[in-house]
């Protein structure tokens, strides 16, 4: 590939260089674009900025305008108010897509000339949740960028070849900055301009290029499942994945329908790449960064994209090989102490992934009367049979018992909650403090609405039964199996929420129980109000029947 430095972007337009798709840009057009926002900037007197845009073309384009004109750039995690409040005494001026903000259709003045880029002047702060959920700024000079695109080039890019990047993560964040927007920028790659969130966009979106590449996060890939065209996908190039684990089952399904493993990238924030590793346990680092260890096994990084001089201590505890790979062997910030008694919670993880019944589980300490553990678990199939099958307390009792083998008494988890999935964040983590509020928080009550619409007046709702509903542990203890009374007090509900229904309830007609609904069923509800009758019929369907259906009187509150 016809390869410019980054800090070089600027230099020369090349108007024939395609940069973007839907809708296209080319190099002229970046370069415009960005030293019009640079003459803007500077004629504002903006010094620092805040950036962010959900388009990765408009992103380069504020990220190279910015350094032109010597501004540093935030780039915040999101733009929630609690997040803009944390960090408005540190910009000058937020440059967004909403309302209120700058935009980067505001600066239209004469562009600046085209220069280099100052590789050590050219700052970025970015923003992440770290492992405490406490936001964090971590900031970087364009040298430290420029070494890790040159380093993945160096790696990939022959693999890559013209590959069109499609990426489902966010480029607020380091693995997307650089993977989705820096890199190809860099190479000559075009790259897709928003964010893929599900398979299915994927996959339209790589039918569109002969040659392509995923940017993916864990969360995205083992939600992949049989409903996609494999055979044509298995032309990617190259499939990254970065952000968290991916789950052994789900980069060896990958491996078979694609014919390659994914590759998965091992880094943060602070560090940027570290490591990357293709169907195997153990980690090969990136060329240039060197890894040493502290008397308690935690992973010491020196890089050329951290500072000069810094040492970066992690909290990931790892074993060195011989030819110096590595294997992860779980966060030492994770350890927790219960009656004195020192416990790894990523040990506890391990032993519970290891069953079965369990696809992932995250623990985490609960904090009343006595603190003791709780674990928040996604089952696998099996574990759903199991528990469609023989209740939620035996399934529990058998993964204690099965835990046993592995820790002391004081360390089983006292407090169970099934989850349909992890709730990971933008950055495909979940903080422990996360973890913690969701052990506390009561089990639920009400189905997932997954999705819903309207015709004529009458809805269509997807629900997902939730796997740890409270009302299961009642009715039955062994066969769990979703009461009739919580069906019809859900289609009320849910249709009193949509529909400008009358309040007080009157009585039942009609109404049919024909098939079960259990733990972790989707199931539709259909919901169609006869304000002349004052009825609201409803039918719950799976994909081959209906379950259950009836009509629900309703009268006015003073009737």
């Amino acid at each position: 590939m016809n390869w410019i430095k980054l800090e070089q972007l600027l230099l020369k337009a090349r108007p024939e260089r395609v940069v973007a798709t839907a809708p296209a840009l080319n190099h002229g057009q970046l370069c415009e674009q960005a030293l019009r926002l640079a003459a803007g900037l500077q004629a504002r007197g903006v010094r620092r900025m805040a950036v962010y845009l959900e388009d990765a073309a408009d992103l380069a384009i504020a990220l190279l305008g910015a350094w032109r004109a010597e501004v540093s750039v935030l780039l915040p995690s999101d733009l929630q108010p609690q997040t803009r409040q944390r960090w408005s005494d540190d910009v000058d001026l937020w440059l967004t897509d909403q309302a209120g903000d700058a935009h980067l259709h505001d600066f239209q003045q004469p562009p600046l000339n085209a220069a280099e880029l100052d590789p050590q002047r050219c700052t970025l702060s970015l923003c992440t949740s770290g492992s405490s959920g406490e936001p964090k700024r971590i900031e970087k000079t364009l040298r430290q960028l420029i070494n890790e695109v040159e380093a993945l080039e160096r790696l990939w890019g022959t693999d890559l070849g013209p590959a069109c990047i499609i990426g489902s993560v966010a480029t607020q964040h380091i693995y997307g900055l650089l993977f989705r927007v820096l890199w190809p920028l860099c190479a000559g790659r075009t790259f897709v301009r928003k964010q893929l969130a599900f398979p299915e966009d994927l996959q339209r979106a790589s039918r569109e290029h002969p040659a392509f590449a995923w940017v993916a996060s864990p969360a995205l890939l083992k939600r992949m499942g049989d409903n996609l065209d494999w055979p044509a996908l298995s032309a990617v190039r190259r499939v990254f994945s970065s952000g968290g684990a991916l789950p052994a089952d789900a980069a060896q399904s990958l491996h078979q329908r694609l014919n390659q493993w994914p590759t998965e990238i091992f880094g943060s924030s602070e560090t940027g790449g570290i490591a990357w590793r293709q169907g195997q346990d153990f980690w090969q680092p990136f060329a240039d960064v060197r890894l040493t260890q502290d008397s308690d096994g935690a992973l010491l990084i020196a890089s050329p994209y951290l500072p000069d001089d810094h040492i970066e201590h992690t909290a990931d505890a790892a074993r060195i090989a011989a030819d110096g790979r590595f294997e992860l062997l779980g966060r030492l910030d994770r350890i927790v102490k219960l009656e004195e008694k020192r416990i790894s919670l990523p040990m506890l993880e391990q032993a519970l992934m290891a069953h079965a019944w369990v696809a992932e589980a995250r623990l985490g300490v609960v904090q009343e009367n006595r603190a003791s553990l709780g674990a928040l678990l996604v089952l696998s199939e099996a574990g759903l049979h199991a528990l469609r099958n023989q209740g939620r307390r035996t399934l529990t009792e058998t993964l204690r018992q099965h835990l046993s083998q592995h820790c002391e008494a004081l360390a089983l988890p006292r407090r169970w909650r099934l989850l349909r999935q992890l709730p990971l964040n933008a950055q495909g983590k979940l903080p422990q403090a996360e973890v913690e509020a969701l052990l506390l928080a009561p089990r639920p009550q009400t189905p997932q609405v997954l999705e819903q619409t309207e015709t004529d007046g009458e809805w269509s709702l997807q629900l997902a039964i939730p796997p740890d509903l409270a009302y299961f542990s009642g009715h039955f203890p062994k066969v769990p199996v979703l009461p009739g009374v919580v069906q019809v007090e859900w289609a009320m509900n849910l249709g009193q929420q949509l529909m400008n229904l009358p309040p007080k309830f009157a009585g039942m007609e009609v109404l049919k129980f024909q098939q079960l609904v259990r733990p972790g069923d989707e199931v539709q509800l259909h919901l169609r109000f006869d304000p002349s009758r004052g009825k609201l019929y409803f039918a719950y369907r799976n994909e081959t029947a209906t379950c259950s259906s009836g009509r629900i009187l309703l009268e006015a509150a003073d009737a």
